[in-house]
């Protein structure tokens, strides 16, 4: 079987695929009164305008937060429902960790930026729905991957 932190990154890069299709699909403001794609901003953060790099750096987020969590919480999500529950509370955290704090100070933006200025928030709402989502999608499979599947894995 595998471990705790190997369950919890396959499961965070799931999760990160999600969150990063939606993020393609979110548009956030331009301080010059346009529009980019969120995985754009991403991309911003490491100081490039490719959207590859973008997805290469949320995916690597991905993975390293997810094996975070394996780190942390393996020991509480073993069940679905626990892993649902934990994967949720997590996402709200990398939240408000990631979009709100992190994300704005390497972006050169105040801290909680994001709720502050009026058309930031309903991407602020967005990233929220996402890191929701991320961390569901992260506690779920970290839980099925830990339990194994019926049919698919094997016990010893």
């Amino acid at each position: 079987m595998r471990s705790d932190i190997s369950n919890a990154i396959a499961a965070g890069l799931l999760g990160g695929v999600v969150f990063g299709i939606m993020m393609q699909m979110m548009n956030a403001p331009t301080p010059e009164g346009g529009q980019m794609p969120m995985m754009a901003m991403v991309a911003k953060v490491v100081r490039s305008d490719s959207m590859a790099a973008g997805w290469i750096y949320h995916l690597f987020n991905s993975a390293v937060i997810g094996g975070i969590f394996g780190w942390l919480l393996g020991n509480r999500s073993q069940r679905i429902g626990a892993g649902l529950g934990w994967g949720a509370l997590y996402g709200f955290v990398w939240w408000i960790l990631g979009a709100l704090i992190l994300m704005p100070l390497f972006l050169g933006m105040p801290p909680l930026a994001p709720l502050m200025m009026a058309p930031m928030r309903p991407v602020a709402m967005g990233s929220l729905m996402g890191h929701l989502i991320y961390g569901i999608i992260l506690g779920g499979g970290f839980a099925i991957l830990k339990q194994g599947v019926p049919g698919l894995t094997r016990h010893a």
